[in-house]
């Protein structure tokens, strides 16, 4: 694991560390998650707008009935 250095506003600082007591957790694990999905997101939208691409032949319209949809 990389160590780094950020800056913020104090109380800012403050705030997110009591928020993040509240939750029962630390502000490196937060950044961490926060860092995770930062760094997927260009990839989780490519993948998306491909699927969407592939699928675009799909027409939907096909209404179901409540019965329809309940039955097992």
């Amino acid at each position: 694991m990389k160590n780094i250095t950020l800056s913020g506003d104090a109380a800012l600082i403050q705030k997110a560390r009591e928020k993040a007591r509240r939750e029962n957790t630390n502000l490196n694990a937060v950044f961490r998650e926060w860092l995770a999905r930062y760094a997927g997101q260009d990839g989780e939208r490519k993948e998306y707008r491909s699927l969407m691409k592939q699928l675009s032949h799909v027409k939907s319209g096909r209404r179901f009935t409540r019965k329809e949809m309940n039955a097992r």
